[in-house]
């Protein structure tokens, strides 16, 4: 299971199940589909997890089935703002999920009902216990707290476990901890911070220190204060976002139609290479037999 808040959430107004569901999807797909639908509410859902729990298949292969499912129309990844105890504000990120596939539109408007409902407030019951009355206490001397790495550094060390191109040492992780820090300052946490690093690598990355710096401060979150000021009238309020099924970047739902962001609908597609020119003094078969020449060369 996730942590509270997080996790797996059923969409409404779902067909009962049956023998053919996903039957028309891939196998891997139909697999992964069959084993998120009978997972509860609340369950873990990122690829991490759903990859320890799924011993035929990787990490990268749950990452494409699930952006398949994505586009096939059985999910979306939500972000919501909430606020804690004592006004402490973070994001929780949740995976809605449906055994019916559902077109863009459907989706559109559950994610506007969810808008809706964020921005409604709910009254808070504050429970007051009962303090016994000791009579007499001894005043104990402060415990030594016990040194260790801080939580941005602790992040910076565990990427390279997980993505190897992202190796850090332990001097890049000091150099880059201030930054990392300033994450942790606008209301996230450990898992969110190394999601983001590590989301839409390159297939090979030369300087990873220089990558995750570039990171650090290209992907910061917003600032969001303690004391939100009351928006003016007629502004729109966000509390619930969708993001990319693939690389988590977040956006309106009419910006990621199939769940996807435009990178990751149209990836690049390398440029076709110009065929070579023969020289202007030679013919083709001339040039052919030089070629034939040059392999026989020992």
């Amino acid at each position: 299971m996730a942590s509270p808040g997080y996790g797996k959430r059923s969409a409404p107004d779902q067909q009962p199940r049956c023998a053919d569901d996903f039957m028309l999807l891939p196998l891997r797909e139909r697999n992964i589909a069959g084993f998120i639908d009978q997972l509860p509410d609340g369950a873990a859902m990122d690829v991490k997890g759903l990859a320890k729990q799924l011993p035929l298949y990787g990490q990268q292969a749950v990452g494409t089935a699930l952006k398949a499912l994505s586009v096939a129309g059985y999910l979306r990844r939500v972000r919501c703002l909430v606020t804690g105890e004592g006004g402490q504000v973070r994001w929780v990120f949740r995976t809605f999920w449906s055994r019916t596939a559902r077109d863009n539109e459907w989706w559109g408007a559950l994610m506007a009902a969810e808008v809706q409902r964020a921005t409604v407030p709910e009254p808070v019951v504050t429970v007051v216990a009962a303090v016994p009355v000791v009579p007499e206490q001894r005043t104990r001397e402060p415990e030594p707290v016990a040194e260790g790495p801080s939580p941005a550094y602790a992040a910076l060390a565990q990427l390279g476990r997980t993505d190897a191109r992202l190796a850090l040492s332990a001097a890049d992780c000091a150099v880059l901890e201030p930054l990392a820090a300033e994450w942790f300052t606008r209301g996230v946490d450990a898992d969110y911070l190394v999601r983001a690093l590590v989301a839409g690598l390159p297939a090979r990355v030369d300087s990873p220190v220089g990558l995750v710096r570039r990171r650090l401060t290209d992907k910061i979150p917003p600032q969001v204060s303690a004391t939100p000021v009351p928006p003016a009238p007629g502004t729109p309020v966000r509390r619930v976002m969708m993001e990319c099924t693939k690389c988590g970047v977040p956006g309106r739902a009419e910006a990621l139609p199939d769940g996807l962001c435009r990178a990751c609908r149209q990836p690049e597609e390398r440029a076709p290479e110009a065929p070579a020119e023969l020289p202007a003094d030679r013919d083709v078969r001339t040039y052919v037999a030089g070629l034939r020449d040059l392999l026989k060369a020992p």
